[in-house]
């Protein structure tokens, strides 16, 4: 029986974008270097396996730890245990770097009115109104009717 893992693939079914993992090997070579296809895939298969490894030893943290979701400590606790605390502090670095990113984009989606909003805002008394016309339309619907329903004004409620 082959190993699984969480999603129900084996692991031999895991693997990392083919092209975006030659774009990393070839921009970390110098440009004279070649590597040969067969190396590549060696090196796929070795990052596959090394992140199988350390997720595996972060489950293993997590869990000693009566938690039920990885977090970044977890991460580099595991990797600690692994052997790999020269890492550590780059690895640590990268996180803190994605997680400015991150916020930074949130941060300008909100100021955009999120990131689905056209940029119009709506008051509380727009949004109940609107919400209460779907809801009215949604019954509709679920009534068999093909009419659409009246408009509500902002001040009436579903139940007058």
């Amino acid at each position: 029986m082959e190993p699984m893992d969480i999603v129900g693939k084996s692991k031999e079914d895991a693997s990392l974008p083919k092209a975006t993992m030659t774009k990393i090997i070839k921009e970390m070579l110098p440009p004279d270097v070649r590597v040969a296809r067969d190396a590549q895939d060696l090196l796929i298969e070795c990052c596959v396996e090394f992140i199988n490894l350390v997720s595996s030893e972060s489950n293993e943290v997590c869990s000693k730890e009566d938690k039920r979701t990885i977090a970044p400590e977890h991460v580099l606790k595991a990797l600690e245990v692994l052997g790999f605390s020269e890492y550590i502090e780059e690895v640590y670095a990268a996180y803190e770097q994605h997680r400015l990113e991150t916020m930074k984009t949130l941060q300008q989606d909100s100021l955009k009115g999120g990131k689905w909003s056209n940029g119009a805002e709506m008051t509380e008394e727009e949004a109940l109104a609107e919400q209460q016309r779907m809801f009215a339309e949604a019954r509709a619907r679920m009534n068999g009717s093909n009419t659409a329903p009246k408009q509500l004004e902002p001040e009436q409620s579903l139940e007058s």
